[in-house]
């Protein structure tokens, strides 16, 4: 951390990269902890919690389900199947400070959950990969809306290495999964990403 001084205020308190990036290392984890320790609790109890807070498209009790489906999923599989790409990249999302984090987060998770509400089948869904698509999606549209090359050259990155999830948005091709899920939480990440859009006036820019 370091220290800032103006004329005629206190010190201001400025994070440094490194300290962001801790800090980013801890909320996440600390995230994917709590949804291992929903999953122990749920598998304890038979996994009864996914029929009572898994999300129920088209019904109103649904509507509150939009709050704790991605919480929840089907075994121990499907949550460590989500694992790595939300630590990935909800850490790199997060390396653009807390408010992005969470604007991101938001943003995916209510995305997911209205459009599973709205089109989702007959099932109960449950499962964070909205959430996982939502970050993506942030994390591949934000340079070019911030027209930030850093940021591009990220999303060239990320798309080359993990790009083929991005089938999973499509019903013909990922039917035996919630699609729906993953369409809705990658339609919040981009949402996000123009809501937080930091695009000037001019030409594109190196930076954060």
């Amino acid at each position: 951390m370091t220290l800032d001084s103006f004329p005629d205020e206190r010190p201001r308190t400025v994070e440094t990269p490194a300290a962001r990036a801790r800090r980013g290392l801890l909320v996440v984890g600390s995230f994917v902890l709590l949804l291992y320790v929903i999953e122990i609790v749920n598998t304890v109890l038979l996994h009864s919690l996914n029929r009572t807070f898994g999300l129920r498209p088209r019904t109103l009790d649904g509507l509150l389900d939009i709050l704790t489906f991605p919480l929840l999923h089907a075994n121990l599989a499907h949550l460590m199947s989500n694992t790595l790409p939300l630590i990935i990249f909800g850490f790199l999302v997060f390396l653009a400070g807390m408010r992005v984090f969470v604007t991101a987060l938001a943003s995916s998770w209510l995305g997911s959950g209205v459009v599973v509400w709205l089109i989702g089948g007959f099932k109960v869904t449950v499962g964070a990969s909205g959430l996982v698509f939502g970050l993506f999606a942030f994390l591949l549209v934000r340079g070019f809306v911030n027209r930030n090359w850093w940021q591009i050259v990220l999303s060239v990155v990320l798309f080359m290495a993990y790009g083929g999830i991005l089938f999973g948005i499509l019903p013909t091709v990922a039917s035996f999964v919630s699609w729906q899920a993953h369409l809705g939480g990658a339609i919040g990440g981009v949402a996000a990403a123009l809501l937080l859009s930091t695009r000037g006036t001019g030409a594109l820019r190196a930076g954060r």
